[in-house]
């Protein structure tokens, strides 16, 4: 039975995304990406130097007849930069996919919802592919799937703080609610936090910073790998219900009785 993740009528194996910033070494970004066993990268298209054609970037250390290079739009605070990087991103990366973010608050890094909303209506409109990144916000979500989203993709904590999931209340409805793939990103540390969003029945992570910024990068995107996968199974098996009291796990009928009892 396939379990493929589909994005944008693409098929995938893996449901963990990186991305390509905070690398010490681009070499070690490489590393980092095959071992995470990903079919999809996120490249900030803002932050590449595309005026000089002589000068390598990160485009030219990723091998794209093995990944799905996906432009976003980091570094972009209105909806006007928004949608001329996604554009962009269209020619450099020879996409129609592009992660959606409109950033204009430097220190917390939290998206601007309303622009996001009208952003993404207008890159549907384009043809764009559009996997937009959000606050966990259930009606945003709502509202931006309505638009002809991709995905919705809500944040478990502020970028780049490794403080793991603080959204899960708010995203388990927008799982609940969702009719595309929803896709947890940012703020995960560890693979456990990648595992638990899977076991919630997301459709997948997006993963950076812990992995970039890992004393062994290539190692911490193994485990990422070997945590989707975990928590994806465990979703997929059932678990078993929360309850209030213990239940033993061994059988208690028809057990003999010690000699005193029976008396």
């Amino acid at each position: 039975m396939s379990d493929d993740l589909v994005i944008g009528g693409k098929h995938f194996n893996s449901r963990l995304i990186v991305g390509t910033g905070r690398y010490r070494t681009n070499e070690e970004m490489v590393e980092a990406i095959a071992a995470s066993g990903t079919e999809m990268v996120t490249v900030a298209i803002r932050r590449l130097n595309l005026e000089d054609p002589t000068e390598k970037t990160i485009l030219d250390y990723i091998d794209w007849s093995r990944y799905n290079i996906l432009p976003n739009t980091a570094g972009c605070a209105t909806v006007e930069e928004a949608l001329f990087v996604a554009r962009l991103g269209r020619e450099v990366a020879r996409t129609d996919f592009v992660k959606l973010e409109v950033i204009p608050d430097p220190k917390y890094l939290f998206p601007d919802p309303a622009a996001t909303l009208e952003a993404a209506k207008l890159l549907v409109a384009e043809g764009f592919i559009v996997l937009p990144y959000i606050h966990a916000d259930p009606v945003l979500a709502r509202r931006l799937e309505e638009a002809g989203c991709a995905t919705v993709m809500p944040l478990g904590s502020a970028i780049g703080s490794g403080q793991g999931i603080h959204t899960v209340e708010e995203v388990r409805i927008i799982i609940e609610q969702a009719n595309v793939p929803v896709v947890v990103d940012a703020g995960l540390a560890v693979p456990s936090d990648a595992s638990k969003a899977l076991e919630m029945g997301a459709s997948a992570v997006l993963v950076n910073t812990a992995i970039a910024q890992a004393e062994q990068p290539a190692l911490m995107a193994e485990a990422f790998r070997l945590g989707v996968e975990a928590g994806r199974k465990a979703y997929l098996s059932g678990r078993i219900p929360v309850r209030a009291y213990a239940a033993a796990s061994s059988p208690t009928a028809d057990v003999p009785q010690p000699a005193a009892a029976r008396s």
